[in-house]
């Protein structure tokens, strides 16, 4: 009986992992690399660009997506818009994600070791200096581009982001997945299926209260993040990040670059009035722009707003009053 009950039990977690596999494929296949590669010791960092024409020289605007996400989430809202603004716009894959690699696995996971590798990738590409953005989790990323790569560091744009300590843990399979041998598991047997039956659910409840465009997830190609070692990644990121967050916070009046806030007041993921305020409250001469009813999706709801905020953060690098309203 035993024999029997081990028996099916490993075929259906061999049927799983085959199928893991080829739903692996197809989705790789349906949402190739959209950009190129830049170089680091820790392997190859993809990103997407976006020139503004007939400019000979550009400030440059660094986009960062947040969890689950990859270059796409920020581009396709925020990139031909701040071209036509006179900006360089380069989004990048952050360690892990979409097409970059993560040779360091969980030892990448720290926001600290992510800004230093994308520097790194930044200065591949000859670029020494930008304006960062960052969008949820990776606003942890952006705010320590301005705490440890000061000299990179033009300006800061945080969208809703994580930065401040907050109660409560996170979601239960983050913390599975990031687990050794139990997260590889996890990700080889149930990550693809169920990920796959709740995608929408997932997308809708980051753009909550506001609908996802219809070909959102197409678009920017969600599905990549149930591959199980990109969704283990993920989950290292988000199931260290309290920990990362503890301590960063404290710090955050250190930070000197010109800096906006955009932000919702209905977001329901990461809580404007911790990290969002807080943020405010300590970074010097920070500027806030809170938008009524908006959820957590602040940069494809309103991108004309945080196009905005980033062209007011531009001025203000240059020493000049605001180039435009940090509102719409």
């Amino acid at each position: 009986m035993i024999s029997l009950v081990s028996g099916a039990l490993i075929a259906l977690i061999g049927g799983a992992v085959l199928f893991t596999q080829w739903q692996v494929r197809r989705i790789e296949a349906r949402h190739p690399p959209q950009g190129r590669f830049m170089a680091t010791s820790s392997g190859r960092l993809h990103y997407t660009e976006r020139l503004p024409a007939g400019a000979e020289t550009a400030e440059t605007v660094l986009l960062l997506h947040g969890a689950s996400g990859n270059q796409a989430d920020m581009m396709l809202p925020l990139g031909d818009k701040l071209a036509a603004r006179g900006f360089r716009v380069i989004a990048v894959d952050r360690p892990g994600h979409g097409w970059s690699d993560r040779p360091g696995g969980r030892d990448e996971a720290s926001p600290a070791t992510q800004a230093k590798i994308i520097r790194e990738g930044m200065a591949s590409l000859g670029i020494g200096r930008a304006i960062v953005v960052g969008h949820s989790l990776a606003g942890a990323v952006a705010a320590n581009f301005a705490l440890d790569q000061k000299e990179f560091t033009r300006g800061l744009v945080l969208v809703a982001p994580v930065t401040h300590p907050w109660p409560g843990g996170v979601t239960w399979y983050y913390t599975l997945a990031a687990r050794p041998v139990v997260g590889w598991l996890f990700g080889q047997v149930v990550t693809l299926p169920v990920g796959l039956a709740s995608l929408d659910t997932a997308v809708q409840s980051v753009f909550a209260p506001q609908q996802p465009p219809a070909d959102y997830a197409e678009q920017t190609g969600s599905a990549l993040v149930l591959r199980p070692q990109e969704f283990i990644a993920n989950a290292q990121d988000v199931a260290g990040l309290a920990a990362f967050i503890d301590v960063q916070s404290k710090r955050m009046g250190e930070i000197a670059a010109p800096t906006s806030i955009v932000t919702g007041d209905k977001d329901a993921i990461v809580y404007a009035h911790i990290h969002s305020a807080g943020s405010a409250r300590d970074i010097p001469g920070a500027r806030l722009v809170t938008l009524p009813g908006v959820g957590h999706a602040v940069h494809n709801v309103a991108p004309d707003t945080v196009v905005n905020a980033i062209a007011d953060v531009a001025s203000r690098a240059n020493g000049h009053a605001s180039l435009a309203p940090a509102a719409p």
